[in-house]
């Protein structure tokens, strides 16, 4: 995992903390920008993933192929 993707974790992680004392003390309402935030940290953070093990994938296959 690089530098990048600890980063957005810990920020997604830090938001649902943020709005969960928020949705305590405010309300939803006040808290659901937060939370949509977090949540698109998340989904950010999974494609990444995502796509860095697609690439993994060919760059593997790719050398794979060379061999033969």
């Amino acid at each position: 995992m690089k530098l990048a993707d600890v980063l957005i974790l810990s920020l997604a992680l830090a938001l649902i903390i943020i709005g969960i004392h928020q949705t305590l003390t405010v309300g939803i309402g006040f808290s659901y920008t937060i939370f949509m935030f977090a949540v698109a940290l998340l989904f950010w953070f999974q494609y990444r993933k995502t796509k860095r093990a697609e690439q993994e994938e060919q760059s593997s296959s790719k050398s794979k192929k060379k061999k033969r």
